[in-house]
């Protein structure tokens, strides 16, 4: 379930100013009445075509008259932010910004002028949360926005939203500055203390951030000061203080459905599940035809893993809306959970069969790579590699900006295959086609990497060090490292991304790779430490809990502790063939030899070519006394390592596995040779 924030608070486009007129010492002659005869026609006109749809006459009209009502009052701010809005509902974009820009060629002072072009290219920088901004209109925003707030430095208005388009630059010194000019002017202003609450949470200062936003709820406890906190909190990830704000939100508006799903789902993102269900039950006792609440009950109940109960409450939203594409993937999602990913390809399948057309909305477009995309990961875990290079090829059809991105992830499924010929052919291909994708060169220097080569992949990875993205950047080296077994290098990788981490989840993975680090230098301890680390940040943390685990058993020590960390790790995720397999190594450890085997058989089920487990599975069948079974397993184990990459290629292992083979092939030749009545059990 995706932990993105559910409040529009922070929006761009809906915190452009709406109206506060800021009136300039000495006005200019103005001629009121004929501004208020065209402005209130205008008005009419906008109605009426928002009304019968958007329809081209009348927002034409009512485009006409605002201009005329500007003429007869340059001075009147909402004039010029209704006609920037009337513009952008007509999609005449391009006329606006001609007339605009003629308007300040005339007259550089015309702030009117400013203001409507200021507003059409925030409208058009894109969608921060998502990572796609329009950098140039980005910069144009700004720079009318400078412009006006130098002409206007009383406009509170200008400020607060120089101060958001300078936190979507990521430019925090500027930001800052726009938001404590505004408090200024207005010590109280809630938007300031809000907006400079979101600055300071970007540098890390949480506390500093949450200080500013109470002192917002605590100076006016209103329904709107306190969802805008909330909306704070989750822009945050601080969904426990998001709750109880809306919490106290509720208490303004006891019947507001809003305003209970948005506690409910912050209280899912907190972990708080059972709360949260009781908020969802109570508004599908409200509307038994409450669609999203049914999900929400099924999604929470797939991740308490309790399967019937999710089935159940999904059957119920599906009855309501038997076509909702949310509902259909939660039911991909609940399959694919049980184990069942052959049936959950079917739906999926499916899905995309009925909802295919000649062309496609950006919506839908947006939809469909999301459920194709999808299709090619369900195919790869279900070791359909043709398959899954066929969804991809189609997902980089689909639109020219995912062209990389389905290359990419071909490059992925023939690596995770162990096909290494056509890998390193895709990936070439795509690095010709793609040369400044970041994605395309991520994944062709990881290859680089597996294949020997981690210098070459790592040099074409450090020129993307910008300022913009370093961590991931230097966190793509460290891993670049780890398979050139440069572990000197890996360390200065890791620590240089760790001065860049802020958040919990950042500092997490940090604490991971340097425990992974440790462990493949043999510093168990220091390793362990890291590991510990990990969740203590995060209870949650499988990996963490797995790792640890399982570095304990291959020890042979603390194997009670080992079994209760992986089985843990494992109730979270009981399909991970990783956990199965530590699980079923922690049961040989402890002489458990039934159960052993049935845990690495169904590791083998989910990970089919990892030389690890059918080492494993070997050990188990030799102690049983099953010679022939374990000579199987280790012959499957060597052509598995044969098959590596020579950054997984662990020598001093496939001795060890050809000893063991040699070994268990010589006792078979002599039990052969005793008899039947003389071998040994």
């Amino acid at each position: 379930m995706s932990k993105r924030s559910l409040s529009l608070f922070f929006s761009l486009a809906a915190a452009l100013p709406l109206g506060r007129a800021q009136t300039p010492p000495k006005p200019p002659p103005v001629d009121r009445a004929t501004a208020y005869y065209n402005y209130s026609l205008g008005h009419i006109y906008a109605e009426q075509a928002g009304a019968y749809g958007n329809r081209g006459d009348y927002l034409n009209k009512a485009i006409d008259h605002y201009r005329q009502a500007i003429k007869a009052d340059p001075t009147s701010r909402y004039l010029s932010e209704e006609l920037s809005d009337l513009y952008i509902q007509a999609g005449r974009l391009k006329e606006a910004v001609m007339d605009a820009e003629e308007a300040l060629r005339q007259n550089p002072d015309d702030i009117n002028a400013r203001r409507i072009l200021g507003r059409i290219y925030s409208r058009l920088i894109g969608d921060a949360q998502q990572g796609k901004i329009n950098e140039e209109m980005l910069q144009r925003a700004i720079e009318q926005y400078q412009k006006i707030s130098q002409k206007q430095p009383k406009d509170i208005d200008s400020w607060l939203v120089l101060g958001r388009l300078y936190k979507v630059a990521h430019n925090s010194v500027e930001s800052e500055k726009a938001f404590q000019k505004v408090i200024e002017i207005e010590p109280d202003n809630e938007d300031a203390l809000a907006g400079l609450a979101m600055v300071y949470a970007d540098l890390g200062d949480v506390k500093k951030a949450s200080d500013l936003l109470s002192r917002v709820a605590e100076r006016n406890p209103s329904l709107r000061t306190l969802a805008a906190l909330a909306g704070a909190y989750e822009q945050m990830r601080e969904y426990k203080l998001a709750a109880e704000t809306l919490r106290r939100a509720l208490q303004f508006s006891p019947h507001n459905s809003e305003l209970k799903r948005a506690l409910a789902q912050n209280l899912v993102f907190s972990d708080q599940f059972e709360a949260a269900l009781e908020l969802f039950r109570s508004l599908v006792e409200e509307d038994p035809k409450d669609v999203q609440s049914h999900l929400r009950i099924s999604q929470i109940y797939r991740q308490l893993r309790q399967f019937d109960k999710a089935r159940e409450a999904n059957d119920k939203a599906r009855e309501q809306d038997p076509k909702n594409l949310e509902v259909l993937y939660n039911e991909v999602s609940l399959l694919e959970q049980e184990g069942k990913a052959a049936e959950a390809i079917g739906i999926l399948k499916e899905i995309l069969s009925s909802t295919a057309k000649r062309s496609y909305s950006p919506a839908e477009r947006s939809n469909r790579a999301i459920l194709i995309e999808r299709l090619g990961a369900l195919y790869r875990s279900n070791d359909q590699t043709k398959e899954a290079v066929d969804a991809y090829r189609e997902l980089a059809a689909l639109e020219s900006n995912l062209s990389a991105r389905g290359a990419a992830l071909i490059v992925e499924t023939y690596r995770q295959a162990r096909d290494f010929t056509k890998a390193q052919e895709e990936a070439e291909q795509a690095y010709k086609k793609h040369p400044e994708d970041r994605m395309v060169r991520v994944v062709r220097a990881s290859l680089l990497a597996d294949m020997g080569k981690a210098d070459i992949g790592a040099a074409d990875i450090r020129k993307l060090l910008d300022g913009k993205s370093d961590r991931e950047t230097y966190l793509t080296l460290a891993q670049i490292f780890e398979k050139g077994k440069n572990y000197a290098e890996m360390a200065k990788a890791i620590d240089a991304s760790e001065k860049l981490s802020t958040t919990t989840e950042e500092k997490e993975t940090i604490h991971f790779m340097r425990g992974a680090m440790y462990e493949k230098l043999k510093k168990y301890a220091e390793s362990e430490a890291e590991f510990r680390k990990v969740i203590e940040l995060n209870a949650g943390n499988t990996s963490a809990m797995n790792y640890l685990g399982y570095m304990l058993a291959d020890r042979n020590v603390r194997l009670q502790e080992a079994k209760e960390l992986i089985q843990k790790a494992l109730d979270q995720d009981p399909q991970n063939g990783a956990y199965l397999d530590s699980l079923g190594w922690v049961y040989f450890r402890m002489d458990k030899l039934d159960e052993a085997e049935e845990y690495l058989m169904r590791s083998l089920r989910r990970v089919a070519h990892d030389p690890t487990v059918n080492d494993h599975l070997g050990d188990v069948y030799l102690r049983q006394g099953k010679v022939k079974e374990a000579i199987a397993q280790w012959e499957a184990s060597l052509k598995e390592w044969n098959a590596s990459p020579p950054s997984e290629l662990d020598p001093n292992e496939v001795a060890k596995v050809q000893k063991k083979l040699e070994g268990a092939r010589i006792r078979l030749a002599r039990e052969a040779a005793a008899g039947p009545a003389k071998a040994k059990p």
